[in-house]
């Protein structure tokens, strides 16, 4: 099947999109913004984890937290919140980036992101496009020892192996987390994807036992959402294991730090002057006009004399959410999705394109929203139309090149080693002109990004 890769010793792998003849070609300009945009993203993970911290100190209003903790349960909120965890972020960072007519916008943030071992893969096959005066950001082998870097400094000097832990809501991810568990053991980390099943709990730690190994686990990568704790076989073992330091896990058991919400608190007035001090004010001028304005579904009455923040509706401002369901389609351009911690906010689950939809289903679709806010919190963000690319694809109906017209999401992969924060490959999702959701589906074209070498002199 078009654009199927096989893992050796994985399960078979059913994942197919459109193969592209070239990688996805960016400006150098557009290079260089991605190299200055990750040490940014990370600077706003800090900051969010200190806003967090003060509000519940009472440094920073007490709402913040509030909507950061909102329908998750009391326990992971209390073991979230320990002293060891504390100075914890996320090391890998991918944000979906949309390049618009006007500049690229980043319409959300993933700490857990599905993707690495198949941008790692298609960069290697795509390798040869060097050759003829491509080169692919991060180069060939970038994704892969860029996971490597940042695995190896997680281990610090811990001994023991490295568990690639993937639960069943994952399991469509196993192929490509195996086969870059592979890539990691032919540089010499002793990495293996697993499932909980295969880990087995002692007094000293965890232990993994699978395919006749028994052998001690020093670091867990987390591939699975906190909100599918109670679903993970052993998870509370795991935890323990984690609290007694007899085992390290990225990313953190942070669920404050993978709420989309975090956009509308870097919009938010109020606090405003918490992100400039704490970012700079160039780094949040900048962060402000690339993520898109975002607010919270909070279903809580607005006093009379006052107004949403920044939201309008045909020049008009808005006091109530409800005024929103008689917006007119043009007026609609805005879109609903869950803001973390639930089934429906990964893989464009869940999420309402206003202008896309009748207003019988918009109006349904934001009442739902309202509903859900004690259990699972919505945002409203703005909705931002990509600009069109024509890509050349195989089609393997016809055995011949075929040519697309779609829109693009870029997904850079940041790996953090410290303080430094690496671009280690970039993969473009291309879906055809009518799709507003743009995700990995089988008609999509995904391919590593590249740019034109500079001619040497």
């Amino acid at each position: 099947m078009p654009g199927q890769t096989q893992a050796p010793g994985a399960v078979s792998v059913t994942t197919t999109w459109r193969i592209a003849a070239t990688p996805f070609l960016l400006t150098q300009d557009h290079v260089d913004f991605f190299h200055r945009l990750g040490p940014q993203l990370f600077a706003f993970y800090r900051a969010l984890n200190r806003l967090y911290a003060d509000s519940l100190r009472g440094l920073q209003p007490a709402w913040v937290a509030g909507y950061l903790d909102q329908g998750k349960p009391e326990g992971l909120l209390t073991y979230s919140r320990m002293k060891r965890f504390r100075d914890q972020l996320p090391s890998v960072i991918r944000p979906d980036i949309i390049p618009t007519q006007d500049g690229m916008v980043i319409t959300e943030l993933d700490s857990v992101p599905g993707g690495i071992g198949m941008t790692a893969c298609l960069s290697s096959l795509y390798a040869n496009q060097e050759a003829e005066g491509l080169s692919l950001v991060g180069g060939p082998e970038g994704m892969v020892k860029g996971f490597a870097a940042m695995l190896s400094a997680q281990l610090a000097q811990r001994t023991g192996c490295i568990a690639i832990l993937l639960s069943e809501e994952a399991k469509d991810y196993r192929p490509e987390m195996t086969w870059i568990a592979t890539k990691l053991r032919d540089l010499g980390l002793d990495a293996y994807c697993v499932e909980p099943r295969h880990i087995r709990f002692t007094e000293e730690g965890l232990r993994l036992i699978s395919e006749g190994m028994d052998q001690p686990i020093a670091l867990i990568y987390r591939f699975y959402e906190l909100f599918d704790l109670l679903n993970i076989p052993k998870a509370e073992l795991v935890q323990y294991a984690l609290k007694k330091d007899r085992v390290a896990v990225t990313p953190p058991y942070k669920p404050a730090l993978e709420e989309k919400l975090a956009f509308a608190l870097l919009h938010h007035p109020v606090l405003h002057p918490f992100w400039k001090e704490t970012l700079g004010r160039e780094v949040f001028l900048h962060l402000t006009s690339i993520m898109p304005r975002t607010w919270v579904l909070d279903p809580a009455p607005v006093p009379p004399s006052a107004t949403i923040p920044g939201l309008t509706i045909g020049g008009r401002a808005v006091t109530n959410w409800r005024d929103l369901a008689t917006a007119t389609q043009k007026e609609r351009h805005l879109v609903i999705k869950p803001s973390g911690f639930s089934e429906l906010a990964w893989g464009s689950r869940g999420v309402s394109v206003g202008h896309d939809m009748p207003q019988s289903e918009w109006t349904g679709a934001l009442d739902k929203a309202l509903a859900s806010f004690p259990q699972t919190p919505y945002i409203l963000q703005e909705f931002h139309k990509g600009r069109l690319y024509e890509l050349d694809y195989f089609d393997p109906a016809t055995e011949n090149m075929s040519r697309m017209s779609g829109r693009a999401r870029l997904s850079p992969y940041y790996f953090v080693t410290g303080e430094t924060v690496e671009l280690a490959g970039i993969l473009a999702t291309v879906c055809s002109a009518e799709k507003k959701v743009i995700h990995g589906m089988k008609d999509a074209i995904m391919v590593p990004c590249g740019t034109m070498m500079k001619a040497e002199r």
